[in-house]
């Protein structure tokens, strides 16, 4: 029960690590407030925590929205009277092109909800985790350690959330507020599956087939699944890593060193 008692607040929830995040903060001992656009998703989530014993908030919210995250920020003190950790999982797919050709505006885009919005966020709650000498956790990417093509919009996306991840380490430090980082690699949940199924059909193979292939490249010859990226979430939470800020742990199986 490493989080006995403390409370979570999750943006971004959706059907995989989101939801992953939210249920293992409850397993830990966790009360759960739930954010993201999508009411249904959230709801299904809240009945996931209630049967664990454990209390969840649903509060709809667009983090692009200033008022609705101030109302996030409200619902989420008011319900608990507390904030031990934010976790930072909302996510846009940046354009998934060369830098040479991108759409500008489109990069801006992509800034503003994995970037700016995290540090919107992350602002409105340094007062509650002053309070409670509270942690954040970024969800990032391993996207810092590569330079593929086309992917070069989401690495600056990326890369700029590491770097607010660690001034904001520096800055809300002498406050007691920690600020780390996880960076998952593949993560083995429905969008992936279903992509995995694309393009064993696009090359007549089997999804078996193709998941074998990608796991070769991984040391530990798997796949992530949610809920272990979302334990790492749960230490960065927890006192054991009480001395850590400014770090950021890859959840990747080995795919990339760093």
């Amino acid at each position: 029960m490493l989080l006995q008692d403390k409370v979570v607040v999750v943006s971004g929830v959706g059907p995989g690590l989101g939801r992953a995040i939210a249920v293992q903060s409850a397993k830990a001992g966790a009360d759960v407030v739930l954010a993201s656009r999508t009411e249904s998703r959230l709801t299904e989530v809240a009945k996931e925590i209630a049967e664990l014993g454990r209390r969840a908030v649903v509060v709809p919210t667009d983090i692009n929205d200033e008022d609705a995250v101030g109302h996030l920020v409200e619902t989420a003190t008011g319900a608990f009277g507390r904030v031990d950790t934010l976790v930072n999982n909302a996510f846009a797919i940046p354009p998934i092109t060369d830098l040479a050709v991108v759409d500008l505006d489109q990069v801006r885009a992509g800034f503003e909800t994995n970037v700016l919005a995290a540090l919107r966020l992350t602002r409105l709650f340094v007062p509650a985790l002053t309070e409670t000498k509270g942690s954040v956790v970024m969800i990032n990417s391993a996207v810092l350690r590569h330079s593929r093509r086309t992917f070069g919009p989401y690495k600056m996306a990326k890369a700029s959330l590491l770097a607010l991840a660690q001034s904001l380490a520096t800055e809300l430090g002498p406050q007691g507020i920690r600020v780390n980082s996880v960076a998952p690699g593949y993560i083995w949940a429905d969008n992936l599956k279903w992509y995995f199924n694309y393009l064993a059909k696009e090359r007549g193979v089997t999804p078996e087939e193709i998941y074998a292939e990608t796991a070769k490249t991984i040391d530990l010859r798997k796949l992530p699944e949610p809920d272990e990226i979302a334990d790492a979430v749960v230490f960065f939470a927890s006192s054991l890593a009480r001395a850590i800020t400014g770090a950021c742990l890859d959840v990747n199986g080995g795919e990339y060193h760093h």
